[in-house]
């Protein structure tokens, strides 16, 4: 019986491992290699790291860097901000067939891709567009506004298309959160700060630090997005990953720089994990 389950447990895990390792890990390594490469003639490569040389030699690659990163923290912040109310609303002030139906209407727009969300957002906020001639109805605005192209239309974008990822952790954790905890805190004269400093917050936390490091996770890899509202000078990351790959074909180049960024990710979901004292294994379990 014990070798039986064993096999059963191997045969079970055989299909998760073949997806990790043939679709993420050799990937991965593959990359890494093509990065070290440096082209020296034709077809002719030495291994280097002159291409992560360049990237720290040219300002407009780690400035650009660097506003990525900053932008997509942003982003994770301010999805918390308007995620976390709505969570807690669905999870604990709502019952039945409410219940079901607000969570429903967080998953309607997903139901379609992140390409025609994203248009969406672009035939609201165009120059002819649905918010410009409110402006002009009103009499707040003259002439046609343009809402496009700007930071202020990707962070719109990144929020509502990583909003979902950051409500369902805080619903699940803050689902389990005992009711008689909070009624006992007003009992013993907490106001509603102390209440959810002391426990609503400290019971979902697991949630926030889940849903952050997806939100970030999306924000900082997005490609869409920032392209399609910030137009092609929204100087993101990816899209220099992408130019460097389809545009100018220099794979060597364009490995090191996703390298990079997965470098960036991972960095800043750990100081984020040390920071808020969770573990990535906790983290995910309880979320």
């Amino acid at each position: 019986m014990a070798d039986r389950s064993k096999l059963t447990f191997y045969l079970l895990l055989a299909p998760l491992l073949l997806w990790l390792v043939t679709l993420i890990i050799l990937p991965h390594v593959g990359m890494f290699i093509v990065s070290l490469r440096e082209k020296v003639g034709v077809r002719e490569y030495e291994t280097s790291f002159a291409n992560y040389a360049v990237f720290f030699n040219e300002p407009l690659y780690w400035n650009t860097f660097a506003r990525t990163a900053y932008m997509s923290i942003s982003a994770t912040v301010l999805t918390l901000l308007i995620g976390f109310p709505i969570a807690y609303y669905i999870a604990k002030l709502t019952r039945g067939r409410s219940k079901t139906t607000l969570f429903l209407m967080c998953l309607i727009p997903f139901w379609v891709s992140e390409l025609v969300r994203t248009f969406g957002w672009m035939i609201l906020l165009r120059e002819t567009g649905v918010f410009s001639n409110v402006l002009q109805y009103i009499g707040l605005a003259d002439a046609p506004v343009e809402m496009l192209y700007n930071d202020a239309a990707i962070m719109v974008g990144l929020v509502y298309t990583s909003m979902l990822f950051m409500v369902v952790p805080l619903v699940t954790t803050l689902d389990s959160l005992d009711d008689s905890l909070i009624e006992a805190g007003y009992d013993l004269g907490a106001s509603s700060v102390a209440i959810l400093r002391e426990i609503v917050i400290p019971h979902a936390m697991p949630g926030i630090v889940s849903g952050c490091i997806v939100v970030f996770m999306l924000s900082l890899g997005n490609y869409l997005t920032p392209i399609l509202l910030g137009g092609k000078d929204s100087l993101w990351f990816t899209g220099l990953i992408y130019s460097q790959f389809i545009t100018r074909f220099n794979w060597e180049l364009g490995s090191a720089f996703g390298f990079l960024l997965l470098g960036l990710s991972s960095l800043i979901v750990f100081v984020g994990l040390k920071l808020t004292g969770q573990s990535l294994g906790k983290t995910m379990a309880q979320s």
